[in-house]
């Protein structure tokens, strides 16, 4: 009887053995799995989120750079460089977000922009070249990017990839500039990361020059110049300026004191008077053509 009882707790005890080392596998893969999901993802999944908008699909493309219609804060339009401070984001394809937000009551034609993320922006080379890091903003067509320079305060972030305008061009087109030169520059589609911010180039320009005078240069050259040029060419202008004004102002009132005096003279002394407004007003434009030209060049 003894033995007999031995016998049973030892089955019993061995049974239990067995059923602890089957379920100690399955316990500890339940630790791992909720271990592994609790911890966090490494992959920012806020970089895949998109907001849907209504938008005209005939003119808003994919790789667009938009912004809100006025008055109208659920409608996108393409941006054009003079709206850069409303730069809103990217028109992204419909395949490529992870995270869609859509407003409940959808009654238009549908485009998904990105705020931030790694997409295709359709590009340019108006501004040169774009290279892998290069910071891009809006260009003279409305809706594409270009190579960011420090004309522009808002950059929509970072090139990935590479444009040189002669590789992956999907299209030409013709631009005039301010003073009426033509030029054709190439179309292509580049990946950016998006991060829209004010741009760090126009920061370091301020610190030299007054942004003012960065822009009007600029305008005028139709490129970024440094600012030991902008300078020379303001100290230019304004001895150009004076000079001139001097000569105006001594020419004029010496003509009038000298048909005050004689006045048999008149003619004379006002053909000579014409003279040197004329001669003035010449200094003058050459004074204005060479800061032109100065900047310019």
């Amino acid at each position: 009887m003894f033995r007999y009882k031995k016998l049973k707790q030892t089955v019993i005890l061995g049974l239990a053995i067995c059923i602890v080392c089957s379920t100690a596998p399955v316990v500890a893969a339940t630790k791992n799995n909720s271990t592994s999901s609790s911890s966090p993802p490494t992959q920012n999944i806020s970089s895949g989120v998109t907001q849907s908008y209504n938008a005209d699909t005939s003119v808003v493309q994919t790789g667009m750079l938009v912004e809100l219609k006025p008055k109208d804060p659920t409608t996108v339009v393409p941006l054009p460089d003079s709206d850069i401070k409303h730069m809103l984001g990217v028109v992204v394809p419909q395949n490529n977000a992870a995270i869609v937000l859509t407003p409940q009551n959808v009654t238009t034609q549908q485009v998904l922009v990105a705020t931030t993320g790694h997409y295709n922006v359709l590009a340019t080379n108006q501004n040169g070249p774009i290279k892998v890091g290069d910071y891009l903003t809006i260009s003279a067509l409305d809706g594409v990017a270009m190579k960011a320079s420090e004309a522009q305060s808002e950059v929509i972030g970072k090139a990935a990839g590479n444009f040189s305008g002669t590789a992956n061009v999907i299209g030409q087109i013709s631009l005039k500039d301010t003073l009426g030169h033509t030029s054709q520059v190439a179309l292509g589609r580049i990946p950016l990361d998006i991060t829209i911010a004010q741009n760090p180039l126009a920061a370091k320009s301020s610190d030299y020059v007054p942004s003012f005078l960065s822009k009007a240069a600029i305008t005028v050259a139709s490129k970024p110049v440094s600012a030991a040029r902008i300078y020379l060419s303001m100290v230019l202008l304004f001895i150009t300026a004076v000079f001139t004004g001097n000569m105006l102002y001594s020419g004029i009132r010496s003509g009038m004191i000298a048909v005050g005096r004689n006045p048999l003279s008149k003619k004379s002394i006002m053909r000579s008077l014409i003279e040197t407004v004329i001669a003035g007003l010449i200094i003058f434009v050459a004074g204005v053509f060479a800061v032109y030209l100065l900047l310019k060049l």
